[in-house]
């Protein structure tokens, strides 16, 4: 069996990862690695708030953990809402509970996904939300 995102084309996209999980940002750059976009990953939340703080950086799309370092996923969403209103956020979570995924929600996250995310589910939230050209080959 295989499974082939090879068509998925990403070229001038921004996508900022904010996750402190090795395994999961190796992940997530294998998955996107050859889609062309410009990916830049912070390893906690302080970090991030001080790059799109201190950048008029396009944004396309951030994806960030609910548990990091220094300041949560939830409270970097509420900071980033105040200066990036249109900009789609991803939490992507181990954790979960009905009121930590309600709080991610009305501090303005798009979706609150479960981990483990599989494949098709990022590229589905890619293209939902970037309108990228994605073609998926079928698992053979």
């Amino acid at each position: 069996m295989s499974l082939s995102f090879s068509n998925l084309d990403l070229h001038n996209k921004k996508i900022i990862i904010v996750e402190d999980d090795i395994p999961s940002v190796k992940y997530y750059e294998t998955l996107l690695n050859n889609s062309g976009a410009d990916v830049i990953v912070f390893s906690n939340g302080k970090a991030f708030i001080d790059y799109f703080s201190t950048t008029n950086d396009k944004i396309d799309l951030v994806l960030i953990d609910f548990l990091i370092p220094l300041v949560n996923g939830i409270e970097c969403i509420r900071i980033f809402r105040k200066e990036r209103k249109n900009v789609p956020v991803l939490m992507v979570s181990a954790y979960f509970s009905d009121d930590t995924k309600k709080e991610a929600l009305i501090a303005g996250c798009n979706e609150y996904i479960l981990k483990p995310v599989f494949p098709e589910k990022i590229f589905y939230f890619l293209e939902k939300y970037l309108n990228a050209e994605i073609a998926c080959s079928k698992l053979f």
